[in-house]
C-alpha cells in the first residue's frame, strides 16, 4: 500500500514537470508531427509514453547501432513500446544505410584523429544528431524529442564550465536554440527538470519495457566523475546548477548572425564547408 501510494506521488510529480516544462517554453503543440528518437533505454521510453498520454501526435525513431547483442536488446524493448503505444516506428540500420556498425566507424574515426582525441560518445553523438535532423525531415516531422533529463543537463553544463567553455553550452535548454533554419529540425526536453532517478523508478512503476544496462562504449572518463559527484547533490542543488546556467546564458557572448552553410558534402546545416559528421568522417578515409 506504501509503495503504490509512493508510485502515485512520484508519477504525478513527474507529469506534472513534464507538462509544466511543455508550457513555458512551448515546446509542442497539439498540431506537431513529433519523432520520438528512441534508444530503448529508460529516459527517452518515458519521452514517448508521456507525449502519447498528454494527446501528441509522435512517432519513434530509433538508430540500430549494431553494438551486438546490447543494440538487440534495445531494438526488441523499442519495438515492445510502440506496440504498446500502437505508434508507427521508423528504423535507421547503420550497417545498411552508413556501410558499417557505430563501434567499427567510431573506431576508426578515432584511429584516424589520434588516440585520445575524440571520446566515444562525441563521435556517436555527432553521428546520430546528424541521422535525426535528416530523417526527422524528410519524414516531414516538426519537432524531435529527445530524452536527456536533468542529470545529463548539469552535466553538460559543469563539464563545459571546468573545461573553460561555457558558451558550448549555448544551444542547450528545454529547445534547441539553433539559429532558425529550413533545414533545422527543432530538438525538445521533455524531461529537462526531471531527475534521472525519478525517471527510473517511473518505468519501473509503470512496466515499460526499458534496457536499463548502460552502453558498453560509454566510458567516457570525465562524464562519470562529473556524474559521480552530481549523485551526491540533492535535487534542489541540481536545479540549482541549472537556474545559474540559464541566469549566465543571457550574458555569454552569443555570436551574432552566425552564417549558416549547407555542408558541401551532404547539404546538411553547418557552420564551416563541412559539417561535423563529415568531418569526421573524412578521417576515416
Amino acid at each position: 500500500m506504501a509503495n503504490g501510494k509512493a508510485n502515485r506521488m512520484l508519477e504525478a510529480k513527474i507529469e506534472r514537470k513534464v507538462k509544466e516544462t511543455i508550457d513555458r517554453y512551448s515546446l509542442c503543440s497539439k498540431k506537431d508531427r513529433i519523432l520520438v528518437a528512441l534508444s530503448g533505454g529508460k529516459d527517452s521510453t518515458t519521452v514517448a509514453y508521456l507525449l502519447h498520454k498528454f494527446g501528441y501526435n509522435i512517432e519513434g525513431f530509433h538508430i540500430d547501432l549494431k553494438i551486438g547483442e546490447y543494440s538487440e536488446k534495445c531494438l526488441k524493448a523499442v519495438k515492445e513500446l510502440c506496440k504498446m503505444l500502437n505508434i508507427k516506428l521508423h528504423l535507421y540500420d547503420m550497417k545498411t544505410q552508413m556501410g558499417s556498425g557505430m563501434c567499427y566507424l567510431r573506431s576508426a574515426i578515432q584511429e584516424a584523429s589520434g588516440k585520445g582525441k575524440l571520446k566515444n560518445c562525441a563521435v556517436c553523438g555527432v553521428i546520430k544528431k546528424w541521422i535525426f535532423n535528416r530523417e526527422a525531415r524528410k519524414l516531414g516531422m516538426t519537432k524531435i524529442a529527445t530524452g536527456h533529463n536533468l542529470d545529463d543537463e548539469a552535466q553538460t553544463f559543469l563539464i563545459n564550465i571546468f573545461k573553460g567553455s561555457p558558451q558550448l553550452s549555448l544551444n542547450s535548454g528545454p529547445i534547441s536554440k539553433n539559429v532558425s533554419d529550413k533545414k533545422f529540425i527543432p530538438r525538445i526536453k521533455p524531461l529537462f527538470y526531471v531527475l534521472e532517478n525519478d525517471i527510473r523508478e517511473y518505468t519501473k512503476s509503470k512496466n515499460l519495457p526499458v534496457v536499463y544496462d548502460k552502453c558498453p562504449c560509454s566510458f567516457d572518463s570525465y562524464r562519470i566523475q562529473v556524474r559521480e559527484f552530481l549523485n551526491t547533490l540533492e535535487e534542489k542543488d541540481k536545479e540549482k546548477i541549472i537556474k545559474n546556467f540559464e541566469k549566465l546564458y543571457s550574458k555569454l557572448k552569443i555570436i551574432k548572425n552566425p552564417q549558416i552553410k549547407y555542408c558541401s558534402k551532404c547539404g546538411e546545416p553547418a557552420r564551416k564547408e563541412l559539417c561535423k559528421k563529415c568531418e569526421l568522417l573524412i578521417l576515416n578515409r
